[in-house]
């Protein structure tokens, strides 16, 4: 199967015409390009005549479900389950437009599919599921996942994203990852480890705060933990996540168990004062004042689209390094760099699942891909700078055959 970025309609019938019906309504290009979806499947093998039917089809196709049938494990290298995707998405919390359902999240999962086959040579299949129900997106998903070799969880609302990831990881032999999660946590760990070399510092001397306890801001607490940063605080619309609240999920109760050991309680203003790391994952406005008590040369990374929680010429003139979402910034923050290479890593050597050390293995080559040539305005790889891909699928290769979950 090929991903590709095909759109077979005529140039005529891409045109000029947006969401209406009427030739020549208006000119939008995203509908432009939109229309008729972005992928195609195309064979890997030609079918020309009858000795090719007979080899791609029946009765050659017997032979190989045999052996299959007789040793399963032959299913990676007889069929395309070793290295096609499963993006599965019940629409819930799509982009930043929230809850829009399955139908309208396909040309986001679509376009998750030809990022895969883009930056990661990776084949994707969307999935969107008519279900908000954990229970039955968890038994959806396991009964496909004999067809392939990954599942990428993609624009499921927290907090059912956290169980559902959870349970099919524990149900599943083959990677299940939740990108809002881990992709958005590699990339900004890779980032921030190379704003603090830039900025000369260790992660273990680094206070964070990060605004957001979804999904992004808990994945991204636990890897800043993993790594060793020093102490990380999370706050939500109520303030810091602190054991003492009474008011807080499964989620953030645990949360709370791991982070904030200096005990911090109150607004994200508060926290932020004398705070070297500002991580924000939650959209909303943090005032100029909260920024200005933040510790010299901090590190801002606002990475809310498309309004950043707090604005980059704000940040300049407080920060050393700053970071958005946005592409027409320095220093995006964007999942691609991440999720591609991750899963290639994991499907080149059968992983059965994608563990902390891989994660922790992919920010680090992905910081390393620009180690020499760091600047404020390059703590972290363009998508488009060739080294990604490559880096981050040998990283997470050699490291699940470290951690033995490899079974090739």
């Amino acid at each position: 199967m090929a991903a590709e970025i095909v759109n077979p309609r005529s140039d005529s019938e891409t045109g000029a015409e947006g969401p209406g019906t009427t030739s020549g309504e208006f000119f939008d290009p995203a509908f432009a390009l939109h229309r008729g979806g972005k992928m195609a499947i195309q064979a890997t093998v030609p079918v020309r005549d009858k000795d090719d039917l007979s080899l791609a089809y029946t009765p050659g196709v017997a032979k190989v479900c045999s052996a299959i049938a007789e040793q399963p494990e032959l299913v990676h290298d007889y069929t395309w389950k070793s290295q096609v995707v499963a993006v599965v998405t019940d629409g819930t919390a799509v982009l930043g437009l929230g809850d829009i359902g399955p139908e309208a999240s396909l040309p986001v999962m679509e376009g998750k599919a030809i990022l895969f086959k883009q930056f990661g040579g990776v084949d994707a299949v969307p999935i969107a599921l008519a279900t908000t129900d954990t229970d039955e997106i968890v038994e959806t998903v396991a009964r496909l996942a004999p067809s392939f070799g990954g599942v990428n969880l993609e624009d499921i609302s927290a907090p059912r994203c956290f169980e559902i990831e959870r349970r099919l990881q524990e149900r599943l032999d083959i990677p299940v990852f939740h990108d809002d999660q881990h992709g958005t946590a590699v990339v900004t760990l890779a980032a921030l480890r190379n704003a603090a070399k830039l900025t000369r510092r260790e992660l273990g001397e680094l206070r964070a705060v990060i605004s957001g306890a979804g999904a992004a801001g808990v994945a991204i607490a636990k890897i800043l933990i993993n790594a060793g940063i020093g102490d990380v605080a999370v706050c939500d619309r109520k303030g810091i996540v602190s054991a003492d609240r009474e008011d807080l999920t499964d989620v953030k109760r645990e949360l709370a168990g791991f982070t904030n050991k200096a005990g911090l309680t109150g607004t994200l203003e508060a926290a932020l004062d004398g705070a070297d790391v500002f991580i924000g994952v939650s959209g909303g406005t943090v005032p100029e004042e909260a920024v200005a008590k933040m510790a010299k040369d901090s590190l801002i990374f606002a990475m809310a689209n498309p309004n950043p929680e707090i604005h980059p010429d704000v940040a300049h003139k407080y920060a050393a390094v700053v970071a958005t979402g946005r592409s027409d910034f320095p220093n995006q923050i964007n999942n691609v760099l991440a999720f591609p290479g991750i899963f290639a890593g994991a499907m080149q050597v059968r992983a059965s699942q994608i563990t902390e050390g891989m994660k922790l293995a992919a920010a680090e080559a992905l910081a390393a891909v620009v180690a020499d040539e760091l600047s404020a305005d390059c703590v972290i790889p363009s998508p488009f700078d060739e080294r990604v891909a490559p880096a981050v699928t040998a990283a997470v290769a050699a490291a699940a055959r470290a951690e033995g979950v490899a079974r090739r």
